[in-house]
């Protein structure tokens, strides 16, 4: 039977785990890695479907209903599918969502409608195929736009993810919220993070979430607010007449940080309460030393109890100075 909600020492929920199941990626995106990529693991380094599937049942056993499979690109990982068949069925795990760039996705759109996924996050971050090769470094555009289609002929909720960067893909923003005017989806513009294996591009953020917002509303001036979801991430729009909505994500600001009721673990197994911290527990070795679920479970109470206030202070207490991962190591 689920427990009560889990709460953190700040009194948020933590109700929400974002879970990499792997650090490989088939896309060298300019916001995410190096152009020769990043040293991936070595698949013993990995969290096993056994391992994951326990952590799953100790945390859904606490309050955790909701799941995120992120990467790295998650269909990277031989068999995902037998690894969600598996998930769905955990007892208090009452959601579970993909993040993918949809280069292989396609071939299992199907069955994942009829496991009940509840959403696709898809990684789109222009609707231009030259600026797609450009941005991630290969030629996969027509892939991705194909997962997109069926994923819509399926009628399986979509969220266009779409990092904004200067220089790059500033004339997609108008033609991607057009796509929201015919379409059910939801295009969310997030701000550019330090997690690409190089640190911060830029000496500032040009593209804020508010400055994202103006560009919107110069295009859109009767752009109008709507209702954001308990823990949000995004802030919500929509045009008027438009079927979808619009998001910004204020994702290097972290004004959202005071509602956040996720947690992450890394492919390796290293569990992070804060993006921007550099990770508080290894799971996996406390798996791997024998350690009982009750032992675990005391021990992930224990971190969920001294969380950072905000993105800020996790930053401010990393044992590395600077922010140097690169997003497909930590999850997304």
């Amino acid at each position: 039977m689920k427990k009560q909600t889990l709460y953190d020492n700040h009194g948020r929920p933590i109700s929400y785990l974002r879970l990499a199941v792997t650090d490989r990626c088939n896309l060298r995106c300019f916001y995410c890695m190096p152009e020769e990529g990043i040293r991936y693991l070595p698949k013993k380094e990995l969290l096993t479907f056994e391992e994951i599937e326990r952590l799953v049942r100790i945390l859904a056993q606490n309050g955790v209903s909701k799941i995120r499979l992120t990467g790295g690109e998650p269909f990277v990982r031989t068999d995902l599918m037998q690894l969600i068949r598996k998930i769905v069925s955990i007892e208090g795990v009452e959601h579970v969502h993909l993040t993918t760039n949809g280069i292989l996705t396609a071939p299992y759109i199907h069955e994942l409608k009829q496991l009940g996924i509840a959403s696709v996050n898809l990684s789109l971050d222009t609707l231009d195929r030259e600026r797609f090769k450009t941005i991630t470094r290969r030629d996969e555009f027509e892939n991705t736009w194909n997962t997109l289609q069926q994923l819509m002929a399926q009628d399986i909720p979509v969220k266009i993810n779409a990092v904004v960067m200067e220089d790059k893909n500033i004339d997609d923003i108008i033609p991607m919220i057009e796509l929201t005017r015919t379409h059910n989806v939801s295009v969310r513009f997030i701000e550019e993070m330090p997690f690409n294996g190089e640190g911060n591009h830029y000496t500032r953020l040009v593209w804020t979430y508010k400055k994202i917002l103006e560009w919107i509303r110069s295009h859109y001036p009767d752009l109008q607010k709507t209702e954001d979801e308990p823990h949000a991430t995004a802030y919500h729009y929509q045009v008027p007449g438009y079927r979808g909505t619009v998001g910004v994500i204020a994702a290097y600001s972290r004004t959202f940080c005071g509602s956040c009721n996720r947690i992450r673990v890394t492919a390796q197994g290293v569990l992070k309460t804060c993006l921007y911290d550099d990770g508080v527990l290894n799971i996996k070795e406390l798996m791997r030393a024998g350690l009982s679920d009750e032992a675990l479970e005391a021990k992930l109470l224990r971190a969920f109890a001294s969380r950072p206030r905000d993105g800020f202070e996790a930053e401010a207490h990393r044992r590395s100075k600077f922010v140097m991962e690169s997003m497909s190591t930590i999850g997304g």
